[in-house]
């Protein structure tokens, strides 16, 4: 949790150092997004200000996430939402407003925290930001485990052993959650063994600045973990 001072001080920082954005998959929302037009865009991690900024970036697997909640909002009214790694809290934010009875926006990064209850702000819903490590905290199966009735995963599967990870916390959470991943087609995902129980609900094409933003990549899609854990 931030403190009311450091709270009030990252809101400037984020506030001068992010756009207000709309260019993306989603321009129903409007996000603080580090954006071509920012210094930060071109600043090295070391003069940058804000440290590790990943959440103030709108990942294409996120975008398409996202993309696919506000296109069914159905499926998430009156449902318990868990958006974990939520980053700019977008995932989180279209669940809310799909009527989803409760949403947990989860991030570590206690500035993703701050970023998080301003975009929220913006677009007029309320999610419940948590700082909470999920994956670092792993219950074992038989434990009662919190029970969210759909579990969101966006651009969390970017290396090998993080990966491996997330895959040993998916086998601890409750059996009935739904888990619902967005990815762009990054290499530690194709290649992991969790892809044998994976269904592609959906694919996207990025738009041109997304494109442009994350090395050419084109497409994202939606994938729902569809077999026993």
């Amino acid at each position: 949790m931030v403190g009311g001072l450091c709270k009030t001080f990252l809101k400037c920082l984020i506030g001068q150092h992010t756009r207000l954005s709309r260019d993306h998959l989603t321009p129903e929302l409007i996000l603080h997004l580090i954006t071509p037009a920012c210094h930060l865009w071109h600043a090295s991690l070391e003069n940058s200000p804000l440290d590790d900024p990943f959440w103030a970036f709108y990942w294409p697997g996120g975008q398409a996430l996202t993309r696919y909640i506000l296109d069914n909002p159905g499926l998430f009214h009156g449902k318990t939402v868990l958006d974990l790694g939520s980053g700019c809290g977008s995932a989180a934010i279209a669940a809310a407003l799909a009527g989803a009875s409760k949403t947990v926006a989860n991030d570590i990064h206690p500035v993703a925290e701050v970023a998080i209850e301003m975009n929220m702000e913006k677009n007029g819903v309320q999610v419940k930001p948590e700082t909470y490590n999920y994956l670092m905290c792993q219950p074992t199966p038989s434990q009662n485990t919190p029970k969210f009735d759909i579990i969101l995963m966006g651009d969390m599967f970017y290396d090998p052993d993080f990966t491996h990870l997330i895959s040993k916390w998916l086998r601890s959470i409750h059996p009935d959650s739904m888990v619902l991943i967005g990815d762009p087609g990054r290499l530690p995902f194709r290649q992991h063994p969790l892809q044998s129980s994976l269904k592609c609900l959906h694919q996207y094409n990025l738009t041109k600045t997304s494109q442009l933003e994350n090395n050419g990549l084109t497409q994202a899609s939606i994938w729902l973990l569809h077999e026993p854990r």
